[in-house]
This record gives structure tokens, sequence and C-alpha cells, in this order.
């Protein structure tokens, strides 16, 4: 059955770093490009950062670039977000995405996992 994982998430304060996970199973994890969503309350879901199948290119949102970073570890099949110098805004659930790198129609979705951001 495919799967994908989340963890890493907490409560932290701002300015402080946060490293989620998203695991992943039951597909082929090196033909899928992935991406990080996050959702707030009463806010649209943000696509927060992509990486290609091979990890060979990342794209973020304006609103974490440099402060987030994407990888992913095609033998481990997770891909990672790596959260600095977090602020409150960054509240959110966090929710990672795989597409099939050809076939875009073929999708999964994790189950979020809650990032808080407050002192």
């Amino acid at each position: 059955q495919v799967q994908l994982v989340e963890s890493g998430g907490g409560l932290v304060q701002p300015g402080g770093s946060l490293r989620l996970s998203c695991a992943a199973s039951g597909f082929t994890f090196s033909m899928y490009d992935m991406r990080w969503y996050r959702q707030a309350p009463g806010k649209e879901r943000e696509l927060v950062a992509v990486i290609t199948s091979t990890g060979g290119s990342t794209n973020y949102a304006d609103s974490v670039k440099g402060r987030f970073t994407i990888s992913r570890d095609n033998g481990q099949n997770t891909v990672y977000l790596q959260m600095n110098r977090l602020k409150p805004e960054d509240t959110a659930v966090y929710s990672c995405n795989a597409v099939h790198k050809y076939i875009r129609a073929s999708a999964y979705w994790g189950q979020g996992t809650q990032v808080t951001v407050s002192s």
C-alpha cells in the first residue's frame, strides 16, 4: 500500500529550527517529484518547496526562501524539509506530496504534521 508518513513537527520558538521528514513506501520513490505544502487555519494551502525526482532541482515559495531547505534521500525513500529562523507565520500543518515525473495524474499525499511557532 502506498504511504507517505510525515514526522518531526512540534512546538518551537520564533527563530528556532525544525526538520520535517516524509517517509515513502509502496511506490518507486525515485520516479516522483516531491513537494511540501502547508495550510494554516482559515488560509489556502500553500506550496512551500519542490524537489525533482533526482534531487537535481529545487524551488521555494518566496515566503520561505533562504530559510527552508528541501532535500531527499532516494536510498531511504525519504524527503526532508529543514526549517530555520522560524516565524509565527510558519505555523501550519505541513504535508508532503508525491507526483510522478511523467504521469502527473499519479499523486500521493501524506497525513500532515503540525508545526507551531510561538513564544
